[in-house]
């Protein structure tokens, strides 16, 4: 019999099967398993493109920029009034 019967042969990308894919796709990767490594590569290489350019926006800000860690949360501005009253 030739032609496809619906169901993958036995390969390394059977897991995908279970998580979803159609048959032609788990055939598709088992056949060209290129594939699927461009794609994990290509995800990893944007993951770390975007890591990269929040490095950047992080390293260039200026300081006024930069959140400053309040040290005396307790302590109260002398002659203001309560948030309540304002």
């Amino acid at each position: 019999m030739s032609g496809f019967t619906g169901r993958a042969a036995s390969g390394q990308f059977d897991w995908l099967g279970k998580i979803g894919a159609t048959p032609e796709a788990v055939a598709t990767l088992n056949d060209q398993p290129y594939v699927f490594y461009v794609l994990v590569a290509a995800l990893v290489i944007l993951i770390l493109q975007g890591l990269f350019i929040w490095y950047i926006h992080f390293a260039t800000m200026k300081p006024e920029q930069k959140k400053k860690k309040d040290v005396k949360k307790d302590e109260k501005k002398p002659g203001g009034k309560p948030p309540a009253q304002r």
